[in-house]
């Protein structure tokens, strides 16, 4: 039987959107299991919790058992090879995030010469869509609708309704 094709597709999917969501599933035709890694990065402040983000995403991706979401911190490169995994899976919507994108993927190439990153172009519908700018425009009272998943809706709500 041939080795699981896993691949880990890191962020800070604070909150996950449509987009994520989207390279996810196309991600799901050509690996065998996907590891969702949320990122806990020390120089943001997320509005969810490590803990909210996971459940945000267990609920987005409906159970789907060949999909795992994790969290870690320090070197991507370090968390990638402890999962025994051979690919790194990103989603780029501009070609802004292609330079920001291929510098981290050649230095992760250069620590960890057996990984590839493999780019997925994010679906047109959700192109201009981030997380950033989906907590912005909820902030302010818009309608997010259509960029996320219903149980961002719903937390971002409730969030955005306490602060």
């Amino acid at each position: 039987m041939p080795a699981q094709r896993i691949a880990v597709y890191p962020g800070t999917f604070d909150p996950i959107t449509n987009g994520h969501l989207d390279i996810i599933l196309r991600g799901l035709q050509v690996f065998d299991h996907i590891v969702v890694a949320i990122a806990e990065n020390v120089r943001k402040e997320p509005l969810f919790s490590t803990g909210e983000r996971i459940q945000m995403i267990v609920e987005a991706v409906g159970g789907d058992e060949r999909v795992e979401v994790d969290a870690f911190s320090g070197l991507l490169i370090d968390y990638v090879k402890q999962r025994g995994a051979t690919v790194i899976l990103r989603g780029l919507r501009a070609l802004s995030d292609f330079e920001y994108e291929f510098q981290f993927a050649l230095m992760n190439k250069r620590l960890a010469p057996g990984v590839e990153t493999v780019f997925m172009m994010t679906g047109e519908e959700a192109f201009y869509v981030s997380s950033s700018l989906v907590k912005e425009v909820a902030s302010f009272g818009g309608n997010v609708a259509g960029t996320v998943p219903e149980g961002v809706l719903r937390a971002l709500a409730a969030k955005l309704k306490k602060e």
